[in-house]
C-alpha cells in the first residue's frame, strides 16, 4: 500500500524525482511541526513511513516544549534520535552542511 504525505517543509537534493505537482522520491529532510491534534501522527506514524522510504533526516518541531528533535538514518536504514535542541540553542542538520536555525527564533 503506497502512503501519500504532505510533509510541513521537505528538502530535496535528488531533482530526478520531481514532476510538475509533486516529488516521486525520499526527500532528505523532512521537518514537521506538531500540535496536540497530531502528535501520534508525526510521533508515530510519519516517523516510521520516513524512516521505511529512506528520508535521511526528520526533524520534528515542538511549539509545545519549545524543542526540535533530530532523527537520522544509521546504516542499517533505522532512525537513531540524534539531538533534542531546545530554545536558546543552535539546531544544525547532520546531513546538509552549514543548514542550521536559531531554536528560539523558531518559537517567537
Amino acid at each position: 500500500m503506497k502512503k501519500n504525505v504532505i510533509p510541513d517543509l521537505s528538502v530535496i537534493c535528488d531533482k530526478s524525482g520531481l514532476g510538475p505537482n509533486n516529488y516521486n522520491g525520499a526527500p532528505s529532510l523532512i521537518i514537521e511541526i506538531i500540535s496536540p491534534s497530531n502528535q501520534s501522527l508525526n510521533l508515530v506514524t510519519k516517523l516510521n513511513l520516513y524512516m521505511k522510504y529512506g528520508v535521511k533526516e526528520y526533524w520534528i518541531v515542538n511549539p509545545l516544549l519549545n524543542a526540535v528533535q533530530i532523527y537520522s538514518l544509521d546504516k542499517k536504514g533505522d532512525y537513531q534520535q540524534k539531538d533534542v535542541v531546545k530554545a536558546e540553542e543552535i539546531v544544525q542538520s547532520f546531513i546538509l552542511e552549514g543548514f542550521e536555525i536559531d531554536v528560539a527564533a523558531l518559537f517567537k
